[in-house]
């Protein structure tokens, strides 16, 4: 339910090119491909009126990386280039924030390396999510993964090993634990998962800088009494903490609450919360399966930041990419698309 890796590999080349450039600490970052044709440093769009680049977030507001080549920073440059100035700046709206960047399960050293080194020549910490786990989504909208057990060991070490030794962030697996839980994911997988879970939370605390939340799910999917066991199962005393509301729209004082209540069950470990999308709250209407996926009337949520005022929350983050589909339903692609639509709808709504 949270997303695929369709049209990922040329992002990944086009951030492996912006990377190569070189760019000093906290430099802005200009988006690939789109610079103005009169040699000065912004686009232009609407008759020659100057956009500016998309640079990086003060760090002690958000450490994290704004990819300048992301999806949203090359649909902005569009809209400007053809003069729809408004569309742009809204979709600026999620192209100037740090989103995170989901590891697809081809090349993943080279992902993991390419993102990480380009946000490391920015002074950023890169945001990265693995969701490859072997039988994933049962077989809804974000199916697949990992082939087996194996496979899915040696698609982690790579990851690990592209990360090396640049500070990196990384939420592991969406909705593992939960379909453990809910009882999505047959009885025969559970124990390989939980010790897939376990050995990749293990192999990623072996890179000097990296850190690991493990998905926890929402607010409105289950409670922490149903769910402090089986995170422990899956490793969560070797994680950093947990994270929870990814892909979702709970709003942030009920995430926190959650957060805070199922931390209490296992050892106090801080947590993260998406907010890409939780502006204004979950949606109601409509097949009660399905008001996870595309819902209208959904808005931004907090912009991703460190300072959250609360000890247990260690960041918001923006771990969904807003603009990207949940799934072909109520007129949407495919799970992982961009869907210009919906950006628009998501940051048009957003107060």
């Amino acid at each position: 339910m949270y997303g695929s890796y369709s049209g990922r590999g040329a992002r990944v080349r086009a951030v492996l090119r912006a990377g190569a450039v070189g760019a000093s600490a906290g430099a802005v970052l200009l988006v690939a491909g789109c610079s103005s044709g009169d040699g000065g440093g912004a686009d232009r769009g609407d008759g020659g009126t100057e956009v500016p680049p998309i640079g990086q977030r003060p760090k002690a507001e958000a450490p994290y990386w704004v990819n300048p080549d992301g999806t949203a920073a090359r649909q902005a440059a569009g809209y400007a280039d053809r003069g729809e100035t408004v569309n742009a700046g809204l979709i600026r709206k999620i192209a100037e924030q740090p989103v995170a960047e989901w590891i697809g399960p081809d090349t993943p050293r080279t992902q993991a390396k390419g993102f990480t080194e380009a946000a490391a020549k920015a002074d950023r910490d890169a945001l990265l999510v693995l969701y490859n786990i072997p039988h994933r989504d049962c077989g809804q909208f974000s199916k697949g993964g990992a082939s087996d057990g194996n496979a899915y060991r040696a698609w982690v070490d790579e990851v690990a090993q592209g990360i090396g030794d640049r500070r990196a962030t990384v939420i592991l697996e969406p909705d593992a634990v939960l379909h453990l839980v809910d009882g999505c994911t047959p009885e025969a997988y559970h124990e390989e998962r939980y010790d897939l879970l376990k050995g990749a939370v293990e192999r990623l605390k072996r890179q000097p800088a990296t850190s690991v939340y493990v998905d926890a799910g929402n607010a409105g999917w289950q409670s922490p009494d149903a769910l402090f066991e089986p995170l422990q199962r899956a490793g969560i005393a070797a994680a950093d903490g947990f994270a929870v509301n990814v892909s979702n729209f709970y709003p942030t004082d009920a995430s926190a609450d959650f957060g805070r209540r199922l931390s209490e069950k296992v050892g106090g470990k801080p947590f993260v919360i998406d907010t890409s999308r939780n502006g204004n709250g979950p949606y109601t209407g409509g097949d009660p399966g399905e008001t996870w996926c595309n819902p209208p009337g959904r808005a931004l949520g907090e912009a991703p930041t460190t300072d959250t005022g609360d000890p247990l929350v260690t960041a918001y983050l923006w771990v969904k990419r807003p603009g990207e589909s949940d799934g072909d339903c109520k007129g949407g692609p495919k799970a992982g698309e961009w869907y210009a639509e919906y950006a628009l709808e998501l940051a048009r709504n957003t107060k």
